[in-house]
């Protein structure tokens, strides 16, 4: 059953991300943004009334049946937004992935509400630092090679914290289903806005294949490449289902 305080806390997540979002340069910042992290820490998927779904169910909700090419790997589930932040629901079929991509200028919350996500994060490296090595030959018709800090890749469940990204720290990320079908509650501040140049590049690591069959260690300097969209990649839109909130 969902909880009796679900509407409020939804509302105060809202709230709270208004507060610490309309001045992120303030001093207050980070007590603030440590508020928000200990909100959104206690949302669970009952508090939107979500529950884990199979194809079946994602197909009633996107209107469509549940074969490839109609059903789309990913939906969203948009809540509020204002012009400092954005809050919605990302739900992933399993097996689904986000490709790599990035947050210009932005911060960001994910609160996995059910399921096994695996979120692989990296930075972007200044331009002009030396580079260890050349990068690899891109393919043809690929976009700009930039350098990146690969710094973790972790799996994360409801029992997990929120992972965070900043406009300097785990800016890029690569989101992974595991196991079964999976959602999270997303913030980003302030959202996509390709006219104040915060649109959404993706990325492909240009690297060979690792020398043994243990992966690279991480932290590690890699090498990415910028690609458009890709084909298989897509995001359908689903109505929100939980508490209204309201700003």
């Amino acid at each position: 059953m969902p909880r009796d305080n679900m509407a409020s806390l939804i509302q105060r997540v809202a709230r709270q991300a208004r507060i610490t979002f309309r001045s992120p340069a303030g001093p207050a910042f980070g007590e603030n943004l440590h508020r928000l992290q200990q909100l959104l820490d206690e949302v669970r998927a009952e508090d939107l009334h979500l529950a884990p779904r199979g194809p079946s169910a994602a197909a009633a909700a996107s209107g469509g049946p549940p074969w490839a090419g109609v059903v789309p790997p990913v939906s969203y589930m948009h809540i509020c937004e204002t012009e400092s932040f954005s809050m919605g629901v990302f739900l992933l079929r399993s097996g689904a992935c986000i490709p790599l991509h990035d947050h210009p200028g932005m911060n960001g919350m994910l609160k996995v509400l059910y399921g096994t996500l695996r979120i692989a994060c990296m930075d972007t490296l200044p331009a002009g630092a030396a580079a260890p090595a050349a990068p690899p030959p891109p393919a043809a018709g690929s976009g700009p090679c930039l350098r990146a800090l690969f710094r973790s890749r972790q799996h994360y469940t409801p029992a997990s914290p929120p992972c965070l990204l900043s406009p300097h720290t785990d800016n890029l990320h690569q989101i992974d289903a595991v196991d079964g079908p999976a959602a999270f509650l997303d913030i980003l501040a302030p959202p996509y806005d390709p006219q104040h140049g915060r649109d959404c590049h993706y990325y492909r690591l240009l690297e060979g294949p690792p020398a043994g069959a243990e992966p690279p260690a991480l932290p590690r300097e890699v090498w990415l490449v910028e690609t458009p969209q890709a084909a298989d990649f897509w995001c359908g839109g689903e109505p929100y289902p939980g508490p209204r909130v309201c700003l």
